[in-house]
């Protein structure tokens, strides 16, 4: 008996059989011998508050759900963290031990607590929302929201009647100060006779102060326009409640408020997949600080009333397609509140003073006593 001659021959079919039997046996082989896939990177995350709180909180979560899932990476959270408590240094030893090796600090004040621990962790990459302390593996990652500020700022003139625009802020930081003056010269480029009246709540959430302060300055200072620097919406509310208009901050416009002008938004989904890019290339550290801002599409003045006139509305793109395109904010001559000048004619104020050393308000700002 012999085998059917397929190809002519019953030689070449024996021949075809045999290449066919090789070849079963090499994919055999080659699915027990090929490496095991590469688990997906774990990201550790904590911050101030609660993740569910919009404002900060939430926002800031869900930019970095939406990038951990973008890059297919596995999110450890720990929230509800108090600064200078000790509870940093145990997140950060528990998501380590997790096997983190990207650990993103998301409150101002983390930084300094961990700034002499983060070298027992070589094999992670920090980043830190803010510039208060540095380690070699630990980079100050941060937005240009001042840009948003100055958007804001510029239609807060527009608007204003009283020439007056009161903005209630947590503490004289240098983030909140860059803020501050970013929104004062914003101003001061639509209205150069607009004046902004800051009060200090002395927290990053302190509702009840907040809201004194709202009624202080629209009934004290003249206020017809609210702004903040809070992580709740307790300025907009109150503002809203007065018949006030006001600028929300990191968050949409609370359902249902009428008073709303815009809200400065930051597109934390595009800072967290820059920040989780460099980490997966090994690059997040090779310097202290990183910015991402108008031009990446990562800041933004949105949900402009349907009130703004389109005129106003022409004013705004124009300012901010030259922020897009390059145009600085701080250029001199710039001087503080006390008539010292800051920055000289001509000259720019750096990023490393705008990130960690402005202490000062710009001239037109005063603060509530």
């Amino acid at each position: 008996m012999h085998l059917p001659t397929f190809f002519g021959e019953g030689k070449p079919l024996r021949l075809a059989l045999a290449i066919l039997a090789a070849g079963l046996l090499l994919a055999a082989l080659f699915r027990f011998t090929a490496a095991p896939e590469e688990p997906p990177p774990k990201v550790g995350f904590i911050i101030l508050g609660d993740i569910r709180d919009p404002g900060w909180n939430a926002s800031h979560y869900e930019g970095i759900r939406a990038a951990c899932d973008a890059h297919g990476a596995e999110l450890f959270v720990r929230d509800h963290v108090r600064p200078y408590s000790g509870e940093c240094q145990k997140a950060v030893w528990d998501l380590a031990g997790s096997g983190c090796r990207l650990i993103v600090l998301a409150s101002y004040e983390y930084p300094d607590e961990i700034k002499d621990i983060a070298g027992n962790y070589p094999e992670v990459s920090f980043a830190a929302t803010s510039a208060s302390a540095y380690a070699t593996n630990m980079t100050s990652y941060f937005p240009r929201m001042y840009q948003g500020r100055y958007l804001a700022g510029a239609l807060a003139g527009l608007r204003t009647k009283t020439g007056v625009i009161g903005y209630v802020a947590a503490m004289p930081n240098a983030e909140i100060c860059r803020g501050i003056n970013a929104f004062a010269l914003g101003a001061q480029k639509t209205n150069p006779g607009a004046k902004v009246v800051v009060a200090w709540s002395g927290a990053w959430e302190a509702p009840e102060k907040e809201r004194a302060l709202t009624e202080r300055l629209v009934r004290e200072a003249g206020a017809d326009i609210l702004a903040c620097h809070q992580d709740d919406a307790a300025v907009a509310e109150t503002a809203d409640r007065l018949g006030t208009d006001f600028i929300a901050y990191n968050a949409p416009i609370p359902e249902g408020l009428t008073h709303g002008l815009a809200a400065i938004r930051c597109r934390w989904d595009i800072y967290y997949d820059d920040i989780l890019r460099r980490h997966l290339k090994g690059e997040l550290n090779a310097v202290k600080k990183r910015w991402v801002g108008i031009d990446r599409g990562a800041v933004l003045l949105d949900e402009v009333a349907p009130s703004i006139s389109a005129d106003i509305r022409g004013q705004l793109y124009y300012l901010r397609r030259d922020l897009a395109n390059g145009q600085l904010i701080f250029i001199g001559p710039i001087y503080d509140n006390r008539g010292v000048l800051r920055c000289e004619p001509g000259e720019t104020i750096s990023d490393d003073t705008l990130l960690s050393s402005v202490d000062w308000l710009v001239r037109g700002v005063t603060v509530l006593e």
